[in-house]
């Protein structure tokens, strides 16, 4: 048949070139290394090099450079089992060799592959007789570590351990913002938004106020309240320094200066926080002052405010001192620019004359819109209305 033509024809061919081939050849040529002068036979290794085992006879020698098929060594005659046969599908050993001792590699070629990635060739179990290691071994090694790692599978979940009780609640509550606590909600949080505050305060010797109080009882029979008398220096200061009685329109770019002072007063109602406001404080005696604020201050009690009596206001005055503390940051209530906090009054030490007296002390503290003054505005006026409060009679020469 054809196939075996061609057979027969390469073998003729090949024979008749291994006949013309110069006796100083060296045959088939691994390129890149040329040929060999050298005329020398070839000795193969023996076995002994490769570390064969006792009892197991070399391999048959080749009988030519040129064959193209090595016979198979003879089965040992004693051996204890047989040796496991290599299959193309099982492919070339890739890991470390296992039998104790380095496995043979003869092509430099072999050794300097394995150690350009890293590794000796002699670690590797061969896959060519007794365990020479191959080009294909160091390929193999090559291709398993350059491999992914298989994800290690995840261990079965434990089963999930009883869920424990949540302690028991009282229950929270939700309660809705409506009415009046939303209008109070909505006007603060937009006065911090819009408003680049500040705070000053200062402690006032309060003592002259409450003997000022104590002589207008007994020359007129008619009780004044502290917070009135300091309501009547409030609006003499806010006279004297009107930046703070007024207000900034964002749209305008403009600050407007009232010309009439409304002053309010923040009120803690059963609805919640309330500023009635005083309207025209700044035409009022101070007797009609007392009873315009005694007035809010009863309607106060139920939180019986119509929507006039709490708008149109300029400026705060804010009694925190009747909830017992001495100071706070109140929030200014927009789009007035200022408010004027009075605390608690206690008797402490002071030093009055280079000596030390126990005297009525109260401490004020006041915010203010920065866009409107500077701190030099705002802490002139918190200090005329201290210098009032400490001598009343001071008051006299603004009236």
């Amino acid at each position: 048949s054809a196939p075996a033509a061609s057979a027969s024809a390469a073998s003729a061919s090949a024979a008749s070139a291994s006949s013309a081939e110069p006796s100083g050849a060296s045959g088939a040529v691994l390129v890149g290394y040329g040929t060999s002068e050298n005329t020398r036979p070839v000795r193969r290794p023996s076995a002994a090099r490769f570390g064969a085992r006792a009892g197991q006879p070399a391999p048959a020698p080749v009988p030519s450079a040129t064959a193209a098929v090595v016979a198979p060594a003879a089965a040992p005659a004693a051996a204890p089992a047989p040796a496991p046969v290599v299959t193309p599908e099982a492919g070339p050993a890739a890991g470390p060799t296992g039998l104790g001792r380095p496995s043979p590699v003869v092509s430099p070629i072999v050794r300097r592959l394995a150690r350009e990635n890293g590794f000796d060739a002699s670690t590797l179990r061969g896959s060519g007789p007794n365990d020479l290691v191959l080009r294909r071994d160091v390929e193999a090694r090559i291709r398993a570590a350059e491999a992914p790692v298989p994800a290690v599978a995840a261990a079965p979940a434990q089963a999930a351990a009883p869920a424990v009780a949540a302690p028991p609640t009282t229950g929270d509550t939700r309660i809705p913002i409506t009415g009046l606590r939303k209008v109070v909600a909505e006007r603060l949080a937009q006065s911090r938004r819009e408003i680049p505050e500040a705070t000053i305060w200062l402690d006032v010797d309060a003592t002259e106020l409450f003997a000022a109080r104590d002589r207008l009882l007994a020359d007129t029979g008619e009780r004044f309240s502290v917070t009135a008398l300091i309501a009547r220096f409030v609006v003499a200061g806010l006279r004297r320094y009107p930046l703070l009685n007024a207000s900034v329109d964002t749209a305008s770019q403009e600050i407007l200066v009232r010309g009439d002072i409304n002053l309010g007063i923040a009120a803690q109602t059963p609805r919640g926080l309330m500023v009635p406001v005083v309207q025209g404080a700044h035409a009022l005696t101070t007797r009609q002052l007392r009873d315009a604020i005694a007035g809010l201050v009863t309607q106060a009690g139920d939180g019986a405010f119509s929507p006039g009596a709490l708008a149109g206001g300029t400026f705060t005055l804010n009694n925190f001192g009747s909830l017992g503390v001495d100071g706070s940051a109140a929030i200014i209530n927009h789009p007035e620019a200022a408010i004027l906090g009075i605390g608690r009054m206690i008797e402490r030490p002071w030093v009055v004359d280079h000596q030390l007296a126990v005297r009525t002390v109260v401490e004020l503290s006041m915010v203010f819109d920065h866009r409107v003054c500077d701190g030099d505005t705002a802490a002139g006026f918190l200090t005329y209305v201290a210098r009032c409060i400490e001598s009343p009679v001071s008051l006299l020469a603004d009236l």
